[in-house]
């Protein structure tokens, strides 16, 4: 299953270049009063909707893929939790070039550790980025997201796999310069979340797929998962030991080599296989 939000709040149904409107299933989430949860409550009862979602779909129209305009398939993450130089590749040509450590301190993940973003920063890929400090170098990092399911803390990373809602495409943008890291990587856009949610079942091993992101066709990015430092489970396991995951909280896996700047005016296109792909305008 692959379920996006698009448009005013709407939610769908993608099947293969079409979507189709499943947003009533969503009234059976009810109201929620103040304080609201600190989870999405949509993506906490996926399991449930799941058989509701397909049913609806069957009687949706279809709306073409190209005329509706893709939100980030999360609407409330608690929490971002993203990976540093979790690829041995991107260690390296961090550490060789000073355009991407200015100077500061590169470790590996081992001790590098995780870092936040702000939540604030998710847009989806119809949104486009907004580049601010564009004095200064502002750089993609294409990575595999995955999205939380249930409530997870000291989760073996044998058993993480099974706390996973969905897979989606993250696009880690990144202001370059001295500051730590959660800084420069949290202004509005600066977390594209897309281009839609796919299921478990449809991703499979999330050890195994090809992650790759162009700029205005020149290809930038291209590597594969199955080169991450730590994987899927052990990121879970590992975020999980510090914080409680809840529904709908966002891990980046980590990018590979090949980062590069994006000025006003590109377009990048981000793919993952067994996901899809998305295009993302910078301005």
């Amino acid at each position: 299953m692959k379920i996006c939000r698009y448009d005013d709040q709407r939610i769908g149904l993608v099947h293969d270049d079409a979507v189709r409107d499943v947003t009533a299933v969503v009234e059976e989430l009810g109201s929620f009063r103040y304080p609201l949860p600190r989870y999405d409550p949509f993506i906490a009862n996926l399991q449930s909707l799941k058989p509701k979602l397909e049913a609806a779909a069957r009687t949706g129209k279809a709306i073409p893929l190209d005329r509706v305009k893709l939100l980030a398939p999360v609407a409330n993450p608690g929490k971002i939790i993203a990976a540093p130089v979790n690829y041995a590749k991107h260690l390296q040509e961090a550490l060789a070039d000073k355009g991407i450590h200015h100077g500061n301190l590169v470790n590996e993940i081992h001790k590098a550790g995780m870092f936040l973003k702000a939540t604030s920063a998710v847009v989806g890929p119809g949104e486009g980025v907004k580049l601010v400090h564009t004095d200064r170098r502002n750089d993609h990092e294409v990575e595999l997201a995955l999205v939380i399911g249930r409530t997870a803390k000291n989760v073996n990373a044998a058993a993480a796999l099974d706390y996973i809602a969905g897979y989606c495409i993250g696009l880690d943008m990144t202001i370059r310069g001295p500051e730590e890291r959660s800084l420069r990587k949290s202004p509005d856009s600066y977390c594209v979340l897309g281009p839609w949610l796919a299921t478990p079942d449809e991703v499979g091993d999330p050890g195994s797929l090809q992650v790759s992101i162009t700029v205005n066709g020149e290809p930038r990015q291209d590597a594969s998962t199955s080169d991450l430092i730590l994987g899927v489970g052990e990121l879970i396991a590992w975020g999980s030991s510090f914080y409680t995951l809840h529904p709908g909280d966002v891990i980046l896996t980590g990018t590979p080599q090949g980062v590069g700047p994006v000025k006003p005016g590109d377009t990048m296109h981000a793919r993952i296989d067994r996901i899809g792909a998305m295009q993302v305008r910078v301005s």
